[in-house]
Protein backbone atom coordinates (compact mmCIF):
# COMPACT_ATOMS: atom_id res chain seq x y z
CA UNK A 1 0.00 0.00 0.00
CA UNK A 2 1.34 3.40 -0.97
CA UNK A 3 -0.06 6.73 0.11
CA UNK A 4 0.46 9.88 -1.93
CA UNK A 5 0.20 12.91 0.36
CA UNK A 6 -0.75 16.19 -1.26
CA UNK A 7 0.25 19.38 0.51
CA UNK A 8 -2.70 21.52 -0.61
CA UNK A 9 -5.03 21.97 2.40
CA UNK A 10 -2.79 19.55 4.29
CA UNK A 11 -5.14 16.69 3.52
CA UNK A 12 -4.69 13.22 2.13
CA UNK A 13 -5.61 13.51 -1.52
CA UNK A 14 -5.51 9.93 -2.60
CA UNK A 15 -5.24 6.35 -1.54
CA UNK A 16 -3.34 4.07 -3.88
CA UNK A 17 -3.68 0.33 -3.47
CA UNK A 18 -1.67 -2.31 -5.25
CA UNK A 19 -3.96 -5.05 -3.99
CA UNK A 20 -5.70 -7.03 -6.70
CA UNK A 21 -9.28 -6.14 -7.55
CA UNK A 22 -11.75 -7.75 -9.95
CA UNK A 23 -10.35 -10.52 -12.11
CA UNK A 24 -6.81 -10.06 -10.81
CA UNK A 25 -6.52 -6.44 -11.93
CA UNK A 26 -4.90 -3.81 -9.74
CA UNK A 27 -7.40 -1.74 -7.78
CA UNK A 28 -7.82 1.80 -9.10
CA UNK A 29 -6.44 4.97 -7.60
CA UNK A 30 -8.96 6.62 -5.26
CA UNK A 31 -8.83 10.32 -4.36
CA UNK A 32 -10.96 11.89 -1.67
CA UNK A 33 -11.44 15.30 -0.13
CA UNK A 34 -14.02 17.06 2.03
CA UNK A 35 -16.45 19.42 0.28
CA UNK A 36 -16.06 21.92 3.12
CA UNK A 37 -12.35 22.25 2.30
CA UNK A 38 -12.76 22.62 -1.44
CA UNK A 39 -14.84 25.82 -1.42
CA UNK A 40 -14.91 28.39 1.37
CA UNK A 41 -18.44 29.47 0.40
CA UNK A 42 -20.13 26.11 1.13
CA UNK A 43 -22.44 25.92 4.13
CA UNK A 44 -24.32 23.50 6.32
CA UNK A 45 -28.12 23.23 6.24
CA UNK A 46 -29.06 21.37 9.43
CA UNK A 47 -32.78 21.91 8.80
CA UNK A 48 -32.53 19.22 6.10
CA UNK A 49 -29.68 17.28 7.77
CA UNK A 50 -27.12 18.57 5.27
CA UNK A 51 -24.04 18.95 7.46
CA UNK A 52 -20.29 18.47 7.42
CA UNK A 53 -20.11 16.50 10.68
CA UNK A 54 -22.86 14.28 12.11
CA UNK A 55 -24.14 14.18 15.70
CA UNK A 56 -21.42 11.68 16.63
CA UNK A 57 -18.64 13.88 15.31
CA UNK A 58 -18.08 11.87 12.12
CA UNK A 59 -17.02 13.83 9.05
CA UNK A 60 -19.72 13.19 6.44
CA UNK A 61 -18.88 15.59 3.60
CA UNK A 62 -16.20 13.43 1.99
CA UNK A 63 -16.20 13.26 -1.80
CA UNK A 64 -14.46 10.55 -3.85
CA UNK A 65 -12.95 10.34 -7.32
CA UNK A 66 -11.49 7.52 -9.42
CA UNK A 67 -9.82 8.12 -12.80
CA UNK A 68 -10.06 5.89 -15.83
CA UNK A 69 -7.80 2.87 -15.48
CA UNK A 70 -4.43 2.84 -17.19
CA UNK A 71 -4.22 0.44 -20.09
CA UNK A 72 -7.87 0.79 -21.16
CA UNK A 73 -9.33 3.08 -23.79
CA UNK A 74 -10.60 6.22 -22.06
CA UNK A 75 -14.17 7.14 -23.04
CA UNK A 76 -13.83 10.83 -22.19
CA UNK A 77 -16.87 10.68 -19.93
CA UNK A 78 -17.38 11.54 -16.27
CA UNK A 79 -19.78 9.55 -14.09
CA UNK A 80 -21.31 11.59 -11.25
CA UNK A 81 -22.60 9.11 -8.65
CA UNK A 82 -25.41 10.58 -6.52
CA UNK A 83 -25.19 8.26 -3.54
CA UNK A 84 -22.61 7.15 -0.98
CA UNK A 85 -19.28 6.08 -2.45
CA UNK A 86 -19.40 2.51 -3.81
CA UNK A 87 -15.88 1.11 -4.23
CA UNK A 88 -16.83 -2.01 -6.27
CA UNK A 89 -18.88 0.09 -8.69
CA UNK A 90 -16.16 2.73 -9.13
CA UNK A 91 -13.63 -0.04 -9.74
CA UNK A 92 -15.74 -1.26 -12.64
CA UNK A 93 -16.34 2.22 -14.01
CA UNK A 94 -12.60 2.80 -14.03
CA UNK A 95 -12.17 -0.45 -15.93
CA UNK A 96 -14.71 0.72 -18.52
CA UNK A 97 -12.49 3.73 -19.23
CA UNK A 98 -14.64 6.22 -17.28
CA UNK A 99 -13.64 8.89 -14.77
CA UNK A 100 -16.00 8.91 -11.76
CA UNK A 101 -16.79 11.14 -8.81
CA UNK A 102 -19.18 11.04 -5.87
CA UNK A 103 -20.24 14.42 -4.52
CA UNK A 104 -21.76 15.43 -1.19
CA UNK A 105 -25.10 17.14 -1.72
CA UNK A 106 -28.39 17.75 0.09
CA UNK A 107 -30.08 14.36 -0.09
CA UNK A 108 -31.38 13.77 3.45
CA UNK A 109 -34.58 15.79 3.41
CA UNK A 110 -36.69 12.64 2.98
CA UNK A 111 -39.15 12.28 5.83
CA UNK A 112 -38.82 15.97 6.62
CA UNK A 113 -40.48 17.64 3.63
CA UNK A 114 -42.33 14.90 1.76
CA UNK A 115 -45.81 15.79 3.07
CA UNK A 116 -45.48 19.45 2.10
CA UNK A 117 -43.87 18.67 -1.25
CA UNK A 118 -46.54 16.14 -2.21
CA UNK A 119 -49.16 18.89 -2.29
CA UNK A 120 -47.53 20.00 -5.55
CA UNK A 121 -47.36 17.34 -8.33
CA UNK A 122 -43.83 18.57 -9.07
CA UNK A 123 -42.91 19.42 -5.47
CA UNK A 124 -40.41 16.67 -4.78
CA UNK A 125 -38.87 17.15 -8.18
CA UNK A 126 -38.44 20.86 -7.52
CA UNK A 127 -36.53 20.12 -4.31
CA UNK A 128 -34.31 17.69 -6.20
CA UNK A 129 -33.69 20.27 -8.89
CA UNK A 130 -32.76 22.95 -6.38
CA UNK A 131 -30.33 20.50 -4.74
CA UNK A 132 -28.84 19.83 -8.17
CA UNK A 133 -28.55 23.41 -9.41
CA UNK A 134 -28.66 25.77 -6.43
CA UNK A 135 -31.37 27.74 -8.22
CA UNK A 136 -34.64 28.71 -6.53
CA UNK A 137 -37.00 25.99 -7.74
CA UNK A 138 -38.70 25.16 -4.43
CA UNK A 139 -40.19 27.34 -1.67
CA UNK A 140 -39.54 24.53 0.82
CA UNK A 141 -35.73 24.66 0.78
CA UNK A 142 -32.97 27.19 0.32
CA UNK A 143 -29.93 25.55 -1.24
CA UNK A 144 -27.36 28.08 -2.51
CA UNK A 145 -25.32 27.48 -5.65
CA UNK A 146 -22.21 26.61 -3.63
CA UNK A 147 -24.04 23.69 -2.04
CA UNK A 148 -25.50 22.26 -5.24
CA UNK A 149 -24.42 19.20 -7.19
CA UNK A 150 -23.37 21.43 -10.10
CA UNK A 151 -21.07 23.70 -8.14
CA UNK A 152 -19.64 21.03 -5.85
CA UNK A 153 -18.82 18.99 -8.94
CA UNK A 154 -17.01 21.98 -10.45
CA UNK A 155 -14.94 22.64 -7.33
CA UNK A 156 -14.04 18.98 -6.98
CA UNK A 157 -12.88 18.89 -10.60
CA UNK A 158 -10.82 22.06 -10.09
CA UNK A 159 -9.09 20.43 -7.12
CA UNK A 160 -8.54 17.16 -8.95
CA UNK A 161 -7.01 19.01 -11.90
CA UNK A 162 -4.73 20.96 -9.57
CA UNK A 163 -3.58 17.95 -7.59
CA UNK A 164 -3.62 15.28 -10.32
CA UNK A 165 -3.22 17.03 -13.70
CA UNK A 166 -1.83 13.87 -15.29
CA UNK A 167 -5.29 12.26 -15.01
CA UNK A 168 -6.90 14.89 -17.27
CA UNK A 169 -9.82 15.92 -15.07
CA UNK A 170 -9.80 19.30 -16.84
CA UNK A 171 -11.41 17.66 -19.89
CA UNK A 172 -14.72 17.97 -18.01
CA UNK A 173 -14.37 21.72 -17.39
CA UNK A 174 -15.03 24.61 -19.75
CA UNK A 175 -12.06 26.62 -21.01
CA UNK A 176 -12.68 29.37 -18.47
CA UNK A 177 -13.20 26.69 -15.75
CA UNK A 178 -16.47 28.36 -14.76
CA UNK A 179 -18.71 25.42 -15.65
CA UNK A 180 -18.81 21.67 -16.09
CA UNK A 181 -19.09 20.26 -19.61
CA UNK A 182 -22.33 18.43 -18.94
CA UNK A 183 -22.48 16.78 -22.36
CA UNK A 184 -19.57 14.64 -21.15
CA UNK A 185 -21.33 13.63 -17.92
CA UNK A 186 -23.15 10.40 -17.03
CA UNK A 187 -25.53 10.94 -14.10
CA UNK A 188 -26.12 7.83 -12.00
CA UNK A 189 -27.41 6.74 -8.61
CA UNK A 190 -29.46 4.19 -6.75
CA UNK A 191 -32.85 4.73 -5.08
CA UNK A 192 -33.27 8.46 -4.32
CA UNK A 193 -29.92 9.03 -6.08
CA UNK A 194 -31.31 7.63 -9.32
CA UNK A 195 -34.43 9.76 -8.86
CA UNK A 196 -32.41 12.96 -8.53
CA UNK A 197 -30.28 11.90 -11.52
CA UNK A 198 -33.43 11.55 -13.64
CA UNK A 199 -34.87 14.90 -12.51
CA UNK A 200 -31.58 16.69 -13.09
CA UNK A 201 -31.25 15.17 -16.58
CA UNK A 202 -34.67 16.46 -17.60
CA UNK A 203 -33.40 19.95 -16.81
CA UNK A 204 -29.76 19.68 -17.94
CA UNK A 205 -28.62 17.85 -21.07
CA UNK A 206 -26.12 15.13 -20.18
CA UNK A 207 -24.51 12.24 -22.04
CA UNK A 208 -26.43 9.47 -20.24
CA UNK A 209 -28.50 8.60 -17.16
CA UNK A 210 -28.09 5.24 -15.38
CA UNK A 211 -30.82 4.58 -12.80
CA UNK A 212 -30.53 1.72 -10.31
CA UNK A 213 -33.58 0.80 -8.19
CA UNK A 214 -35.46 3.91 -9.21
CA UNK A 215 -36.71 6.52 -9.92
CA UNK A 216 -39.19 6.98 -7.09
CA UNK A 217 -41.56 9.93 -6.36
CA UNK A 218 -44.64 7.86 -7.11
CA UNK A 219 -47.15 10.68 -6.45
CA UNK A 220 -45.34 13.14 -8.71
CA UNK A 221 -45.75 14.18 -12.33
CA UNK A 222 -42.33 15.69 -13.06
CA UNK A 223 -41.33 12.51 -14.94
CA UNK A 224 -43.54 13.69 -17.82
CA UNK A 225 -41.81 17.07 -18.21
CA UNK A 226 -39.88 17.86 -21.41
CA UNK A 227 -36.35 16.49 -21.28
CA UNK A 228 -33.14 18.33 -22.13
CA UNK A 229 -31.45 14.92 -22.31
CA UNK A 230 -32.67 12.70 -25.15
CA UNK A 231 -34.88 9.94 -23.77
CA UNK A 232 -32.82 7.27 -25.52
CA UNK A 233 -29.99 8.15 -23.11
CA UNK A 234 -31.91 6.92 -20.02
CA UNK A 235 -31.21 3.35 -18.80
CA UNK A 236 -32.66 1.56 -15.76
CA UNK A 237 -32.12 -1.67 -13.80
CA UNK A 238 -33.93 -3.11 -10.78
CA UNK A 239 -34.89 -6.29 -8.98
CA UNK A 240 -38.56 -7.27 -9.21
CA UNK A 241 -38.76 -8.03 -5.46
CA UNK A 242 -37.78 -4.44 -4.68
CA UNK A 243 -40.72 -2.71 -2.99
CA UNK A 244 -40.38 0.15 -5.48
CA UNK A 245 -41.09 -2.30 -8.28
CA UNK A 246 -43.86 -4.23 -6.56
CA UNK A 247 -45.68 -1.01 -5.61
CA UNK A 248 -45.40 0.31 -9.18
CA UNK A 249 -42.99 3.15 -8.39
CA UNK A 250 -40.34 2.25 -10.94
CA UNK A 251 -42.59 0.88 -13.72
CA UNK A 252 -44.67 4.06 -13.50
CA UNK A 253 -41.62 6.33 -13.68
CA UNK A 254 -40.04 4.32 -16.51
CA UNK A 255 -43.22 4.62 -18.56
CA UNK A 256 -43.60 8.33 -17.81
CA UNK A 257 -39.98 8.86 -18.85
CA UNK A 258 -40.74 7.07 -22.10
CA UNK A 259 -38.37 4.13 -21.71
CA UNK A 260 -40.91 1.74 -23.23
CA UNK A 261 -40.29 3.45 -26.57
CA UNK A 262 -36.97 1.62 -26.71
CA UNK A 263 -38.21 -1.89 -26.12
CA UNK A 264 -40.05 -3.94 -23.48
CA UNK A 265 -38.66 -5.06 -20.14
CA UNK A 266 -35.63 -7.31 -20.54
CA UNK A 267 -35.20 -10.07 -17.93
CA UNK A 268 -31.41 -10.23 -17.70
CA UNK A 269 -31.56 -13.70 -16.14
CA UNK A 270 -33.18 -15.06 -19.30
CA UNK A 271 -31.86 -12.74 -22.00
CA UNK A 272 -28.18 -12.40 -22.87
CA UNK A 273 -26.19 -9.25 -23.54
CA UNK A 274 -27.13 -6.84 -25.16
CA UNK A 275 -30.57 -7.60 -23.67
CA UNK A 276 -32.50 -6.76 -26.82
CA UNK A 277 -31.08 -3.22 -26.54
CA UNK A 278 -33.76 -2.52 -23.95
CA UNK A 279 -33.51 0.46 -21.61
CA UNK A 280 -35.62 -1.32 -18.96
CA UNK A 281 -33.64 -4.16 -17.36
CA UNK A 282 -34.98 -6.35 -14.56
CA UNK A 283 -33.85 -9.36 -12.57
CA UNK A 284 -35.77 -11.82 -10.41
CA UNK A 285 -32.68 -13.63 -9.15
CA UNK A 286 -32.85 -15.33 -5.75
CA UNK A 287 -32.30 -12.92 -2.84
CA UNK A 288 -33.86 -15.17 -0.22
CA UNK A 289 -37.11 -13.23 -0.28
CA UNK A 290 -35.34 -10.18 1.17
CA UNK A 291 -36.81 -7.00 -0.34
CA UNK A 292 -34.08 -4.83 1.21
CA UNK A 293 -31.39 -6.93 -0.42
CA UNK A 294 -33.34 -6.76 -3.68
CA UNK A 295 -33.27 -2.98 -3.46
CA UNK A 296 -29.50 -2.78 -2.92
CA UNK A 297 -28.62 -5.75 -5.10
CA UNK A 298 -28.85 -3.90 -8.40
CA UNK A 299 -25.33 -2.50 -7.92
CA UNK A 300 -22.01 -4.17 -7.05
CA UNK A 301 -21.60 -4.81 -3.36
CA UNK A 302 -22.44 -7.24 -0.58
CA UNK A 303 -26.12 -7.46 -1.59
CA UNK A 304 -25.43 -8.13 -5.28
CA UNK A 305 -26.36 -11.51 -6.76
CA UNK A 306 -23.54 -13.99 -7.37
CA UNK A 307 -23.41 -17.06 -9.58
CA UNK A 308 -22.46 -20.61 -8.56
CA UNK A 309 -18.76 -19.77 -8.86
CA UNK A 310 -19.08 -16.83 -6.46
CA UNK A 311 -18.71 -14.14 -9.13
CA UNK A 312 -21.15 -11.29 -9.65
CA UNK A 313 -23.98 -12.45 -11.91
CA UNK A 314 -24.66 -9.04 -13.44
CA UNK A 315 -21.25 -7.89 -14.68
CA UNK A 316 -22.54 -7.67 -18.26
CA UNK A 317 -25.61 -5.74 -17.12
CA UNK A 318 -23.53 -3.04 -15.43
CA UNK A 319 -21.22 -2.78 -18.44
CA UNK A 320 -24.19 -2.48 -20.79
CA UNK A 321 -25.88 0.24 -18.75
CA UNK A 322 -22.83 2.50 -18.95
CA UNK A 323 -21.70 1.64 -22.49
CA UNK A 324 -24.72 0.75 -24.66
CA UNK A 325 -24.92 2.89 -27.79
Amino acid sequence: MRCVVCSWLMMCACLVSSALGQEGKAKPIVHRQRASLLDKSVAEHPEIDFVFTDSKGKEVDWEHAVPSAKGVTAQGKLVIWLMDYNAPLFERLSGYGLHSIQVHYANKWFGKLNAEADRDPNGLGNIRLEAATGEDFSPLVTIPKADSIMERTRHFLLWLDQTHPEENWKQFLSGDRESVLWDRVILSGISHGSTTAARFALHQKVARVVMFSGPRDNNQQWQTLPSATPKDRFFAFTHTLDMGWEKDHYPRSWKMLGLDEFGPYADVDKQAYPFGKSHQLITSADVGGNADRAHSGSVPGSAAIKDASGKYAHEQVWKYLFEAK
